[in-house]
């Protein structure tokens, strides 16, 4: 019975044991639970503060973005609008003329610039063929090569070989007269560029002198002095003058641009030339 009586005892507080373990593990594990959530509630806090940021800053970016270009726009807007209204204010009269002298000129500008890129031509290349088909086809050959090529000097070329029975004297003189007539294509239109250079000028400041007189009328008929009867007429007579003096220098870079090319191209027709002329030269020892 004793022994029962102990084995009990020691049945019951072996359990209470288990029973106080089982309970502190738990407690434990609610306890890392519980840290666990805090951990991930302030990792969920710290993302949705950085996407709040992000978002932000994109927010921030793209405002900044439209204003940039909302700003460029109106400036643009601003520039054309203000051009339209002192073009208005010069006077419909003076300054009408002084576009059309700045539409014309720009038009023969860019009719002279077409005309002298297709007038180029690589002379060089050009002896090159015209020599191998005169060594192996003759004067035949050679004129078909400059009758098939584009440009003043293939003209004076073929022009050269055209009088080759005639003798080399005769080439010469062909040569130079034809390139005197290419050079006349070159330069044609180039000193009515030259006139609207002169005129837009002298357009404008013909309208300066009428709104100076327009602004002296003005003081004769009040009597006095005052600067909003002067202002009006001296504002006409300064934009005629800027808007003239605007279309001289646009017309005039184009003007050097194109004498450039034009000296050039004349350059080298009268190298290309003596080259041709002493490959005639050579061609007539041979076949001699």
């Amino acid at each position: 019975m004793k022994k029962a009586l102990s084995l009990l005892a020691i049945v019951a507080l072996s359990m209470g044991t288990v029973n106080a373990y089982a309970q502190e593990d738990m407690a434990a594990t609610e306890e890392v639970v519980d840290s666990t959530t805090e951990t991930m509630d302030s990792s969920d806090a710290v993302l949705d503060s950085s996407a709040a940021a992000s978002d932000s800053a994109a927010t921030e970016t793209e405002e900044a973005t439209e204003e940039v270009v909302e700003e460029a726009i109106e400036t643009e807007k601003g520039f054309t609008q203000i051009l339209k209204e002192k073009f208005i204010e010069g006077g419909a009269f003076f300054m009408s003329f002084v576009l059309l002298a700045l539409v014309l000129g720009l038009a023969l500008v860019i009719e002279r610039i077409i005309y002298l890129t297709f007038a180029q031509t690589n002379t060089e290349k050009l002896l090159s063929e015209v020599e191998g088909a005169l060594n192996h086809g003759g004067i035949d050959a050679a004129k078909e090569v400059c009758r098939n090529t584009r440009g003043p000097v293939a003209t004076i070329f073929f022009e050269g070989l055209d009088h080759y029975d005639e003798g080399l004297d005769m080439v010469d003189k062909s040569i130079m007269s034809v390139g005197s007539v290419e050079n006349g294509k070159l330069e044609k239109g180039v000193s009515w560029i030259s006139l609207f250079i002169a005129l837009a000028p002298m357009l404008g400041f013909m309208g300066t002198v009428i709104g100076m007189i327009g602004a002296f009328d003005a003081i004769e008929a009040a009597g006095d002095i005052n600067p909003s009867l002067v202002a009006g007429g001296i504002k006409v007579a300064l934009l005629t003058t800027v808007f003239g003096l605007i279309t001289a220098i646009i017309l005039q870079i184009f003007y050097n641009l194109i004498v450039a090319m034009i000296d050039g191209i004349v350059i080298k027709m009268e190298d290309a030339s003596i080259s041709f002329l002493d490959i005639l030269v050579e061609f007539k020892k041979k076949n001699s």
